[in-house]
C-alpha cells in the first residue's frame, strides 16, 4: 500500500471512530461529518479537490484490481463511466468553473443538490457503477472495489455485504444505484 493511500485508510477510519463516539453530536454535525468522509473518498489524489483526474484514477485502481485491460470493451466502459461521473459532478459543483471541485463546493453546493435530489445524483453515477459491476459483480468482488478505491475496510465491507443480490450472486444495478443514492440522505 502507498503511504497516500495508508495515511488515507487512517484518516478514514479516525472519521469513522469519531462519528461512532459522537453520538450525542447535532445531527448536522454528524451529517457534515460524513459528508466530509464521501469527500475524501472522491479525492483519490488527496490534494483537497475532486477533479478530472480522481476519476481517471479511481478507474486505473479498478482496471488494476480486477486486472481489466484499458482497451478492452469493459475498461473502455469503466472510464468512460469514469468520465460521464466527473462531468455530472463539475456540473452540479464546480461553482467557479475551475474544473476543480473544492471541499467547500461539495459541501455546499454539491451535497445541498444531491440530499435534495439524490435520485438526480444516483443517475449521474449510473454509468460509472454500471461499468464497475461489469467487473465486480459480486459483494466480495464489490468489497474489494471499494477497498481498492481506498474506502475503509469495515464500511467497505458493510457497503458491499448490504447489497441485494439476484439468484446468480450478481449484485443488483438497481439496488446499487439506490444504495449509492442513499451516501447522500
Amino acid at each position: 500500500m502507498e503511504p497516500m493511500e495508508a495515511e488515507q485508510d487512517r484518516d478514514q477510519d479516525r472519521q469513522d471512530q469519531d462519528q461512532d463516539q459522537d453520538q450525542d453530536r447535532d445531527p448536522g454535525q454528524l451529517y457534515q461529518r460524513r459528508i466530509a468522509s464521501r469527500f475524501a473518498a472522491f479525492d483519490q489524489d488527496g490534494d483537497g479537490t475532486i477533479s478530472r483526474e480522481d476519476f481517471n484514477t479511481a478507474a486505473k485502481r479498478l482496471l488494476t484490481e480486477f486486472e481489466v485491460p484499458f482497451r478492452s470493451d469493459r475498461g473502455q466502459a469503466l472510464c468512460q463511466g469514469a468520465e460521464a461521473f466527473w462531468q455530472g459532478m463539475a456540473g452540479i459543483a464546480d461553482v467557479d468553473g475551475d474544473q476543480r471541485v473544492s471541499r467547500e463546493e461539495f459541501v455546499g453546493g454539491a451535497v445541498k443538490r444531491l440530499h435534495d435530489h439524490p435520485d438526480r445524483f444516483a443517475e449521474i453515477a449510473r454509468p460509472f457503477l454500471r461499468a464497475v459491476l461489469a467487473i465486480a459483480e459480486t459483494p466480495a468482488e464489490i468489497e474489494r472495489a471499494l477497498l481498492a478505491l481506498g474506502i475503509a475496510p469495515v464500511p467497505a465491507a458493510l457497503s458491499a455485504r448490504t447489497l441485494p443480490t439476484a439468484a446468480s450472486g450478481r449484485v443488483d444495478e438497481d439496488a446499487a444505484v439506490a444504495a449509492f443514492a442513499r451516501l447522500w440522505d
